[in-house]
């Protein structure tokens, strides 16, 4: 058998095209226009509709969606190194059609709406004319959705959806939201809830406010909302009744890869900084690089960035083989528990390096902290995900002998001494 660490020749083509293009033309765009989501900047939405159309011409446009939905339908392992350079920008998303949460709504909305459904939720979400909301996590319960107080009942022909979301990603510049609600009190967390399409404007849909992430607020894009008695149609029920469960996992499975794929750029981008700044530094006795300490820190950030690529990219092959995120479980959760510690450490370090123009606002590094502990909050606390490797890990070992382990020396002695007939 035989390793290959390469590419087809073809898709590098396309790679070294779209890290030319992200570098050159979409990268700019952090520096001059602050929100990708926001359509009522006329000028920002001018800019930016040429560069899509670059993209959709090259092909690369929506790449995580199959052909029937628009995209090229690359799997996990090209959709990883494509986002490698697409997460150096927070604007790159956006130009190449699969800005979270749209992207993970439109998969959702791919496999479980109806016919009516995906012509006025999905088609305009495809074509990037619209965005959506996924409100899921609640004051009280964060994600845990065993603790979840929405509700939606049945009211003649319809539903009544009452209760409250906390962080709903993007509901400011959502037109419609994807809500999850308990359905059935009498059934269990796994099949008393269900997921509904709700748009908007809809009366009662009340956003209290708008919060961003750390002390920034040029980006509050997640929302604390009341539906209060919203009124639904029966047709804005998303998939099977009791079905939430299963389309939120479907959801947040691909979801958590794709943060870890872009999450790889920003340590690349931490580290890159790290290196240029210890040959650039001069101290009283040569330069940063020249120190022991410096060099430590670049060795230990190399290593835990190439063993937290290769993991990435080694769950991706497994997604792209198994075609089954449950199958990856373990793997998935594996890499969401690495990432925001990596992240974070190599940014840090990063950070140290540059001194006190490393903590101003003048560097990035501050905002990457910041993103490298929402990494270790969204889509699940980095805790549950540890239970959930533990758990994923201990059903393939059995229990020993509650008093002496299996390699407890004398038993394996007495042991190998049988099975080679030799004398005590």
């Amino acid at each position: 058998m035989s390793w290959d660490f390469e590419t087809d020749a073809e898709y590098q083509k396309l790679l070294d095209w779209a890290d030319e293009f992200v570098r050159t033309k979409v990268e700019p765009m952090d520096y001059v226009y602050k929100n990708p989501y926001d359509k009522s900047d006329k000028e920002a939405v001018a800019a930016l509709k040429p560069l899509q159309k670059e993209v959709k011409d090259k092909g690369l446009w929506a790449c995580h969606l199959g052909p029937d939905l628009g995209g090229p339908g690359y799997g996990q392992v090209k959709l990883a190194l494509l986002n490698e350079i697409l997460g150096r920008s927070s604007w790159a998303p956006i130009v190449f059609g699969c800005q979270a949460p749209d992207s993970g709504n439109a998969e959702i909305l791919a496999h479980y709406a109806t016919e009516e459904q995906k012509k006025r939720y999905l088609q305009p979400l495809l074509d990037g004319d619209i965005h959506s909301c996924y409100s899921m996590t609640e004051p009280q319960a964060g994600a845990d959705p065993a603790l979840f107080e929405t509700k939606a009942v049945r009211d003649g022909d319809g539903w009544v959806l009452s209760g409250e979301k906390w962080f709903s990603s993007n509901a400011p510049y959502s037109e419609f939201f994807i809500v999850m609600a308990v359905t059935d009190t009498e059934k269990s967390t796994y099949h008393g809830q269900s997921m509904f399409i709700v748009p908007k404007e809809t009366p009662g849909v009340e956003i209290i406010r708008s919060t961003g992430a750390g002390p920034d607020t040029s980006h509050q894009s997640h929302s604390y909302i009341r539906y209060n008695d919203v009124r639904l149609p029966f047709d804005a029920l998303l998939g099977e009744e009791g079905g939430a469960f299963a389309i939120a996992q479907t959801r947040l499975g691909g979801g958590r890869i794709h943060h870890a794929m872009r999450t790889i750029a920003q340590c690349r981008k931490a580290f890159d900084l790290m290196c240029e700044r210890a040959l650039s530094r001069r101290t009283r006795n040569g330069k940063l690089a020249d120190l022991q300490m410096t060099q430590q820190k670049i060795a230990d950030s190399w290593i835990e960035f190439e063993q937290f690529r290769l993991l990435v990219l080694r769950t991706a092959w497994k997604i792209d083989k198994y075609q089954d995120y449950m199958k990856v479980r373990k793997d998935i959760a594996g890499v969401k528990v690495a990432m925001a510690k990596v992240y974070h450490d190599i940014v840090q370090r990063s950070m140290q390096l540059h001194g006190a123009l490393g903590i101003s606002g003048e560097m990035p590094f501050s905002s990457m902290m910041i993103g490298a502990q929402v990494m270790g909050i969204a889509d699940g606390p980095t805790e549950v995900h540890q239970v959930t490797v533990a758990k994923q890990v201990l059903r393939d070992y059995e229990a020993g002998d509650e008093r002496w382990p299996s390699a407890h020396i004398p038993t394996r002695t007495a042991e190998a001494r049988k099975l080679l007939g030799v004398d005590k």
